[in-house]
């Protein structure tokens, strides 16, 4: 049976300021946990949100909804410069394809 921190996105990393591995939780934002092992970081940062899912659940509050179940259209808006505009929709029409495609792709790309 998954339990109710299983489906939450974590990530660990290295502390350079306090010598230690930090566990984190992208829908925690304010919750970490160091640790001197990666394994130790992930674990108690696992702890911590289980910890903070049955409080939240406890007192009747709105628990975060894990990333991977959110859906997704596909689509969202991002502002950029008029002149990038520009550069952009210039590149799509000599390649022959649509601003869309393009940015997509560019997007895409590591």
């Amino acid at each position: 049976m998954a339990l109710k921190n299983d489906r939450y996105t974590y990530r660990v990393t290295w502390s350079e300021d306090d010598a230690e591995y930090v566990g984190l939780c992208a829908e925690f934002p304010s919750l970490s946990w160091l640790a001197s092992t990666p394994e130790a970081a992930l674990k108690g940062m696992r702890k911590v949100v289980a910890d903070v899912v049955a409080d939240l659940e406890e007192n009747g509050e709105s628990i975060p909804k894990p990333i991977a179940a959110k859906p997704y259209s596909g689509k969202f808006v991002v502002r950029v410069p008029p002149e990038l505009h520009r550069q952009l929709a210039l590149e799509a029409a000599e390649a022959r394809i649509s601003l869309n495609r393009l940015v997509s792709t560019k997007l895409g790309k590591p």
